[in-house]
């Protein structure tokens, strides 16, 4: 069995859980891969997530080969077999485990934000990954949940190896694995796709899961939002003459200055974990946020589809115009890879109705790694939103690229280079900075003025 990603391994896993959803359980996700899956189990059983954090004790000419394992708690796991065979002594276990305990230290501040852990006492507790290897870390995550004091502790993995799942299986009250694939030398060789989970993904969907579950708290409109009711949740956006429903998550908080509708690209769906991260960022300067799927699945399966800028900027500015039937605020646009193309092409549309007198300008606009090319040089002179453009250093073709769109573009406009950031902006700290970046944009134009009509 193999999974597409870390989300379809997740809803996969959450369709073995059912069982469990009557028993008020927490969810606990191994970071990072593992959050993502276990996001999806959360989300499915409508339970409350946290991570929980173990690290792997690499040897120390070789970090990959585990010898073992440290929890939150003090909680430590050795396989002595690989310590002896790979000549690890007491003094390198030490060395070993000071540096993991104060990796420890800064996941629980970088995912947690100071916030406490969710008590596990009494409560079923399933622990989540998004599989075993030699099964330390979660051996580990497992006994620091049982020290915690969690009354049934259940172990949920999409895959792993025959022999760890045997040994790993006594430590738990159940154990739902769903391959165990005789030939098996790495977890990642079972999805299609095992790119790196970011810190800052891990911290949206802890975020995420917390809104859904109720965990923020938002209180009804006090007025200020434009007439919307201040929300979290689902909504289907009609498109196509209603003919086509797309999935959406929007974010309304009370009294927010606007709303940033992010527009997908390259085959990615509302559930991008750097979309979601900005849109975290953005949501914390309490501005509203609305990400939804531009394609249907079975549209996603042609490929051209997505390079489709044109009908995707229909969509969009559909969506934008069901927007606005709910809400008053202003709109603004962030675009990602092909997104950003659709993003300007419907800001272009938007700013030649306005003109017209037939409806509202955008706002402003910040692409992402974006391919703004592809709206045309004709239809980015257009644009009358402030266009903010910001590609990695390192994606050394997209920013040439985007060189040439800023040059096209006659509205206020900045192209702003991520230093050593390559085009996903998987390096440390890159996302980071697109969402400060993204967060200035957007609420320096909502406060600014409207500039006068030219």
């Amino acid at each position: 069995m193999r999974f597409d990603d870390r989300v379809d391994a997740g809803r996969r896993l959450a369709g073995r859980l059912e069982d469990l959803r009557d028993a008020d359980p927490l969810v606990l996700g191994l970071p990072r891969g593992g959050v993502p899956v276990a996001f999806e189990v959360a989300h499915a059983l409508g339970a409350p997530l946290d991570v929980i954090l173990v690290r792997k004790l690499g040897v120390p000419y070789h970090r990959e080969l585990g010898f073992g394992a440290i929890g939150e708690g003090g909680i430590r796991v050795i396989s002595e077999d690989i310590m002896r065979m790979s000549r690890v002594d007491e003094d390198d276990l030490a060395e070993v485990q000071r540096a993991e305990e104060a990796e420890l230290a800064r996941q629980a501040k970088r995912f947690r934000g100071g916030r406490p852990r969710i008590p596990l006492t009494g409560r079923t507790v399933i622990v989540v990954d998004d599989g075993i290897a030699t099964g330390a870390s979660a051996s580990a995550a497992c006994r620091v949940a049982r020290a915690e004091g969690a009354a049934r502790v259940v172990l949920a993995v999409p895959v792993a190896p025959p022999d760890a799942a045997e040994r790993i299986g006594p430590e738990v009250d159940e154990l739902i694995c769903l391959s165990t694939p005789p030939l098996f030398s790495a977890v990642g060789e079972w999805y299609r796709d095992f790119s790196q989970t970011a810190d800052e993904e891990v911290v949206a969907l802890l975020h995420r899961n917390a809104r859904e579950t109720g965990g923020d708290g938002d209180d009804e409109s006090d007025g200020n939002d434009g007439g919307c009711r201040s929300r979290t949740g689902p909504v289907e956006l009609p498109v196509e003459d209603g003919r086509v429903r797309l999935p959406g998550d929007l974010h309304m908080p009370a009294g927010a200055a606007g709303i940033v509708v992010f527009a997908h690209g390259s085959g990615s769906s509302r559930f991008s974990p750097r979309n979601r991260a900005v849109a975290e960022a953005l949501a914390g300067a309490g501005l509203g946020t609305l990400l939804f799927d531009l394609l249907t699945p079975e549209e996603e399966a042609d490929r051209a589809n997505v390079f489709a800028v044109g009908p995707l900027a229909r969509r969009l500015t559909e969506v934008t115009r069901w927007l606005r039937r709910h809400t008053a605020l202003p709109v603004c646009y962030f675009g990602a890879s092909t997104g950003a193309a659709a993003a300007l092409l419907a800001a272009a549309d938007a700013a030649e109705e306005h003109a017209r007198g037939e409806g509202e300008d955008i706002t402003a606009v910040v692409s992402r790694g974006g391919r703004p090319d592809l709206a045309g040089a004709d239809r980015l002179a257009r644009v009358t939103a402030p266009t903010l453009l910001v590609v990695g250093g390192r994606d050394e073709t997209v920013l040439d690229l985007n060189r040439q769109a800023a040059a096209a573009l006659r509205c206020e406009n900045r192209l702003a280079v991520v230093p050593g950031a390559t085009h996903l902006f998987e390096e440390p700290g890159t996302l980071d900075a697109v969402a400060d970046l993204a967060r200035e944009w957007f609420t320096g134009h909502l406060a600014a003025p409207p500039a006068p009509a030219g």
